[in-house]
């Protein structure tokens, strides 16, 4: 498989429950690198409802995706990121809650976010040396959507305007909706996932993931975190 860009997630386990029903409504499987088919009787087109966050697979985002700077390998990433596990510490969470953010539906988590906020800001940090800088044309893409000037500085610093007091912890379940779809999505959510998730919710490892040339991501190394 051709990586064209890599990223770090917190990819949520394979063999748990709320896993594997959230990974088949999405429709793709980021440890097998390999298509889902959705869940059944819901009512919804759920392929219409789950087509853009597809291809990234059941996940929050960490570091976001970035092509490998000059001068860099994906084996160094990969020995970097492994070092980089081994010396943070797991996070537990009391639990995860069905969220609308704006148009779209997520699982966000509950509790005491700090120690979850920190992890995320050192491994935009720490694993720096590896991103190439985005261009004229990534950045105005950012941009297009209106950035604070927090945002704007983290973007410029960071190539991502979502980092620090910006970070928002989230596993996508839907693209943007027509607002008056949410509460039939939503239903079915709450019926079938929200019952299986998991209290407390620990973030006990993450995953250096790759995007194939087709823009798909797999898994790529999972480590614990283990300081």
């Amino acid at each position: 498989m051709t990586v064209t860009r890599y990223a770090i997630y917190y990819v949520p386990p394979a063999k748990a429950e709320w896993s594997r029903f959230a990974s088949s409504w999405l429709g793709w499987d980021v440890h097998e690198g390999a298509p889902l088919d959705h869940p059944t009787g819901t009512g919804l087109d759920v392929a219409a409802i789950t087509d853009v966050p597809r291809k990234y697979g059941l996940h929050a985002t960490i570091k976001p995706p970035f092509r490998l700077a000059e001068g860099t390998t994906s084996d160094a990433l990969a020995e970097r990121f492994a070092q980089f596990a081994a010396a943070a510490k797991p996070v537990t969470l009391d639990g995860l809650s069905l969220t609308r953010l704006g148009r779209f539906l997520a699982l966000c988590p509950s509790g005491d976010q700090l120690g979850l906020n920190r992890l995320a800001f050192h491994c935009v940090r720490d694993l720096d040396e590896f991103r190439a800088r985005p261009t004229l044309d990534e950045l105005e893409k950012r941009r297009a959507g209106g950035l604070s000037p927090a945002q704007e500085q983290a973007l410029v610093t960071w190539g991502y305007p979502y980092v620090g007091d910006s970070f928002r912890f989230h596993i996508t379940l839907s693209g943007k909706r027509p607002k008056a779809e949410l509460p039939a999505i939503e239903a079915v959510l709450r019926d079938r996932l929200v019952p299986q998730l998991p209290t407390p919710f620990v973030i006990g490892d993450l995953a250096l993931v790759g995007e194939d040339s087709d823009g798909r991501f797999h898994m790529l190394h999972r480590h614990a975190l283990s300081g």
